[in-house]
């Protein structure tokens, strides 16, 4: 079932907002379904190509690109799946069979020829999982859970565009993480050898640090999975499925604090929350809510599924890399490391001139006409 409607958005383009029920989830008794987007189109037009965009939990149905290519000719669907703001409660091949949904209400509905994934963001993982298990079924469920229904059934992309992406989830909370935290139930001890923001450690900080705070956060997330792994099965012995917990102190990147390192046109001492001191010691961060389970699935480096480069290797359609290099968040090494692991031969990488989210003047325009170009020399 679909539930559409027709509005204006910006001059010459179409809006068209999209509910769908998923082959794992219904409409829910309030009326949502549990797959939403918009899909957006050039007035008059019926592209042949269309591009898809889905995130872990962050809602992209008006993603900032979709009037942008839609004026170019290539239809965008912003979507969501049934994880949108519930990022605590994330099961990866629900997700996919989610975004499966988008790819064929494209194909079936809209007539598209060519599908092109966007993995933007955190999405850059996400969506490169999807297209990975639909060329190769790899994916298996959480411990205790069947597969979800259509996981081994899920239509191929043709294309596959990572933009500002990082290298996973586990990835980048791990290089994000706080170092320095040696208990996890204190908000406020550390290590003071391994304090990012103690000015005796810099900036600019050393290489010896720099080695010592990486292999420390590395370990961080492994004591934490062991936690999980102890603390699931404390809990499940008395009856219990799963159980909250927080981890705090997440905005300690020694990039976000020292701009020498791995130098970018970045703004120094900044991160997407602020300063990066004042960022660490507030309650906002990524995997700031999660469960134990959900840290298994989302955020340990030892088990989650939601690391991109296993997928990576799995895809051989054509892609694209785009770096933003000012980003105060992904590096340009995170995007060398997809591009490095993605297994097919047309595969493109460059670099634009702005932040994150592509904000700076001409900069979105840059990124859709590269993106326009793209596509036109393989499918239009």
């Amino acid at each position: 079932m679909s539930r559409t409607s027709g509005s204006a958005a910006a001059a010459g383009v179409v809006r068209e907002f999209v509910g769908l029920e998923s082959p794992t989830a219904r409409r829910a008794g309030a009326g949502g379904h549990p797959c939403q987007g918009i899909y957006y189109r050039g007035v008059g037009r019926k592209p042949k190509v269309a591009m898809i965009a889905t995130h872990y939990q962050i809602d992209f149905s008006e993603h900032y690109l979709a009037d942008y290519m839609a004026t170019r000719g290539i239809g965008f669907l912003g979507w969501n799946t049934r994880f949108r703001g519930f990022e605590s409660s994330f099961v990866l091949d629900h997700a996919l069979v989610d975004i499966g949904v988008g790819v064929r209400w494209l194909r079936e509905v809209q007539g598209i020829e060519t599908v092109v994934l966007l993995g933007n963001s955190g999405g850059g993982s996400l969506m490169a999982a999807y297209q990975a298990q639909a060329v190769d079924r790899h994916i298996t469920p959480p411990e205790g859970m069947r597969p979800a229904a259509g996981i081994g059934n899920l239509p191929p992309a043709d294309g596959y565009i990572a933009s500002a992406a990082h290298p996973g989830r586990p990835d980048v909370l791990t290089a994000w993480m706080d170092a320095s935290v040696i208990d996890e139930n204190d908000a406020v001890a550390g290590d003071p050898a391994l304090d990012l923001f103690d000015q005796r450690n810099g900036p600019p900080f050393a290489p010896e640090f720099v080695a010592r705070y990486r292999t420390a956060q590395i370990a961080r997330n492994d004591a934490i999975t062991d936690w999980v792994e102890q603390e699931l099965e404390h809990v499940q012995a008395a009856g219990y499925s799963d159980r909250p917990f927080t981890v705090l102190r997440t905005w300690a990147d020694p990039r976000m604090v020292d701009p020498t390192i791995e130098p970018t046109a970045r703004q120094a001492n900044l991160c997407y929350a602020g300063v990066p001191v004042k960022a660490n010691r507030s309650a906002r961060g990524i995997a700031a809510a999660t469960t134990l389970r959900n840290w298994l699935g989302m955020w340990s480096l030892r088990h989650a599924q939601t690391r991109a480069e296993p997928h990576l290797t799995r895809i051989h359609c054509p892609a694209l890399v785009i770096n933003a290099h000012q980003d105060t968040g992904v590096y340009p090494s995170d995007a060398q490391r997809i591009f490095g692991a993605l297994a097919g031969t047309d595969k493109t990488q460059c670099s634009i001139n702005t932040d994150h989210y592509f904000t700076t003047p001409g900069a979105r325009s840059e990124q859709a006409d590269t993106i326009a170009r793209w596509i036109g020399k393989r499918w239009r």
